[in-house]
This record gives C-alpha cells, sequence and structure tokens, in this order.
C-alpha cells in the first residue's frame, strides 16, 4: 500500500519543506497517524494508542529526550502461565525469521501472559514526516502481523 500524501495547514506540525528534519514530538507523531486516518486516542499518561483488529498499539517517545520512537504492539491473546515456554519459542522463531517487531513475552499480574512486538528507532538527528509516516506504518502493519500468529496459537484465548 502506498503511504498517503502528507498533507499540512500553513503552520500545522506537517508544514514545511518536506525534506527538512524536524525534532520527534507527540504533535508530530499524531498529525502522521491522523493523516494516514487512523484512529487513535490518548491515554492518561500523554502517549497515544489505537485498536488495530482486537490487539492495541502504543506510539511512545522514549530516551532522555523523547528522541526514540517505540510501536509496540500488545496483542489480544492471552495465554496460562504454563505456555510460557512455547510462546518464548514462538518469539524466538519469530525473532530469527523477522527483522520487524521484535517479540517478547509478557507475564502480567494476573498470571496470564501475552505476546508484545516493538519497533523501535533512534530519531535523535530528527525525521522528515514522510520518513515518520514510513516507521509509523512499519510499526502497525508488522504489528498487525504479529497479532495474526498469535491469533493462531493454541491455548490463547481473548480478554
Amino acid at each position: 500500500m502506498a503511504s498517503p500524501e502528507i498533507e499540512d495547514g500553513p503552520d500545522g506540525p506537517l508544514a514545511g519543506h518536506p525534506q527538512t528534519l524536524r525534532p520527534l514530538t507527540g504533535e508530530l507523531i499524531a498529525a502522521v497517524l491522523a493523516n494516514r486516518g487512523y484512529a487513535v486516542t490518548e491515554d492518561a499518561d500523554g502517549d497515544l494508542v489505537g485498536r488495530w483488529g482486537d490487539s492495541l498499539i502504543w506510539f511512545f517517545r522514549r530516551g532522555t529526550a523523547g528522541e526514540l520512537l517505540q510501536v509496540r504492539t500488545v496483542t489480544a491473546h492471552r495465554f496460562g502461565i504454563e505456555t510460557v515456554p512455547d510462546l518464548h519459542a514462538f518469539c524466538n522463531a519469530w525473532n530469527h525469521d523477522r527483522l520487524w517487531p521484535k517479540a517478547f513475552v509478557h507475564v502480567a499480574d494476573d498470571g496470564l501472559a501475552q505476546v508484545c512486538g516493538e519497533v523501535t528507532t533512534d530519531l535523535e538527528r530528527g525525521v522528515t514526516p514522510h520518513q515518520l509516516d514510513q516507521l509509523v506504518d512499519c510499526g502497525v502493519t508488522t504489528g498487525c502481523q504479529l497479532a495474526a500468529a498469535v491469533a493462531d496459537l493454541p491455548g490463547g484465548t481473548l480478554r
């Protein structure tokens, strides 16, 4: 799928020369997501989150200056604690065969396990809206691929 044209008003976060590097900001991430037509909301911590299928995808700014973009997928299926070794094997195989997203197992306080995925990029030097659009698309697309693969694993339930 081709990326949509990046457009914005004369004073918006996407305005200006398209090849000009800009600092990674929450406003820029929100503008790129909105330009793509993705519905996201801001959580209590100010992070952007959206729902793709049954899974959630967060868009974080990490690092001391918020220079790292992290797109984190939390897959919807949950598994009993006894399946953690199998989930680790799944994640190891996924990480061996694919570049993105990095997959890992998270065990929640309720004792249920989930598979999560992350695409993290260092944007300390800045990013153009087009580059950010491509990074967001990569995080969402590969996160959805991971979620679909996890949904096919035995023993998972939607919660």
